[in-house]
């Protein structure tokens, strides 16, 4: 017998992978620049060349055999005294090379997390709206979901309603900062709330609450936002992190947990991750992606241009008549729908070829995600489409 859960996670693409295979289909009939696809989360700003410069050198200078060998399980020790010394320089975190686990993207980063610190009959509580397969890694641990809408004006923690959720079932929080979909960024009012809570319950509970950090969005920032590094509020804290969306390298695959080293059960925890790894199959990250990094730390690809994005998108859609969450971070716009259902609104606008995001599936009803990650030109052949959308609804 197969595993029927495995077989229907297989057998239907999440909707944002549904919306972006429409939109190959839709390309051929009608033509690459007829389509306006804001479906996906893939920079369309190229590496900065020091990649594929150290790449290059990579290639050159190393030993073929070590270059491309495994590395340690847990990752390359110098590639993590260096992430670690780079943490520590800009963070003041105070970790060493021996907290961190290197894993393919931050997706495998999240599952070994999960799989390590939630077990059946415990829940982990997500903050909504929130990325679709948080419910999918949860699921498969035999933990249940328990969601928690944020402020839907602020798109802030609503500190309260998180502890309303908590119970003796918390294994753990995964919060996204800036976050995807709404491009917030967590402020450190909230972060120092919600660790005081968190803390608070542990005492209540006897027990270990997580609280998981992805943050893969952690560069694209604008205008100055600091984001709060979460091991300096709150010891019981997993950093989750890919160099996906800084680097403009998501298909490349690489990232890591990091494990704060005031963990209370600092060591323990260490070796679920690592065993986590080992179970699921993620044994020793992409070995020459690794070893790429300790000459990139610190930096990234142009986000000027996604600010460019941001700042288009704005200004012309507000004018339009949509309803704008302003974001800080990421490269997402999270709009009003112009109607109760989102999927309906959504339908809509392919009637325009353009490809929206239905909020729904992020677990808060009545938005769409635009993903701005694309060349500035899109967005101005497309802004025609939003106006014309909008005036369908007058």
């Amino acid at each position: 017998m197969i595993n029927e859960k495995m077989r229907e996670l297989g057998a239907k693409r999440s909707v944002i992978r549904e919306l972006f295979e429409y939109g190959k289909k839709r390309k051929a009939e009608v033509g690459e620049d007829n389509v306006y696809d804001f479906s996906l989360g893939n920079p369309s700003v190229p590496a900065p060349k020091e990649v594929n410069e150290s790449l290059v050198k990579l290639l050159k200078e190393e030993d073929s055999v070590l270059l491309h060998g495994y590395t340690s399980a847990q990752g390359d020790a110098s590639v993590r005294a260096a992430i670690a010394d780079y943490i520590n320089e800009t963070q003041g975190a105070g970790v060493n090379a021996d907290c961190l686990y290197m894993t393919v993207g931050a997706a495998a980063a999240l599952t070994c997390s999960l799989t390590a610190v939630a077990s059946a009959g415990e829940e982990v509580i997500v903050l909504a709206p929130y990325f679709p397969e948080y419910k999918v890694f949860i699921e498969r641990t035999g933990a249940a979901v328990r969601e928690v809408l944020c402020d839907t004006e602020t798109f802030q923690p609503d500190i309260p309603a998180i502890e309303a959720a908590i119970n003796e079932k918390t294994a753990a929080i995964i919060i996204n900062s800036p976050n995807n979909p709404t491009g917030a960024v967590f402020t450190e009012e909230s972060i120092k709330a919600l660790t005081a809570l968190l803390k608070r319950k542990e005492e209540e509970y006897g027990k270990t609450i997580f609280l998981i950090a992805d943050e893969p969005y952690r560069e694209l920032v604008f205008d100055g936002v600091k984001v709060p590094y979460l091991t300096n509020y709150y010891d019981d804290t997993l950093v989750c992190y890919s160099y996906s969306k800084s680097l403009s390298l998501p298909g490349e695959r690489i990232g890591y947990v990091l494990v704060c080293p005031r963990m209370k059960d600092f060591t323990a925890t260490y070796q679920a991750i690592c065993g986590a790894g080992r179970a699921l199959g993620f044994v020793c990250a992409p070995s020459m992606l690794q070893k790429l990094l300790p000459a990139v730390l610190g930096k990234t690809s142009d986000i000027a241009v996604y600010d460019t994005n941001r700042r288009l998108l704005l200004s012309e859609l507000t004018k339009y008549g949509y309803t704008v969450v302003k974001p800080d971070g990421a490269f997402y716009l999270f709009v009003k729908a112009l109607e109760p259902d989102a999927n309906a609104f959504c339908e809509r606008a392919k009637k325009f070829d353009l490809l929206l995001v239905p909020s729904d599936s992020f677990g808060c009803a009545g938005f769409v995600r635009i993903a701005y990650c694309v060349k500035t030109e899109q967005i101005e052949r497309a802004l025609p489409a939003f106006l014309a959308l909008a005036e369908s609804y007058k």
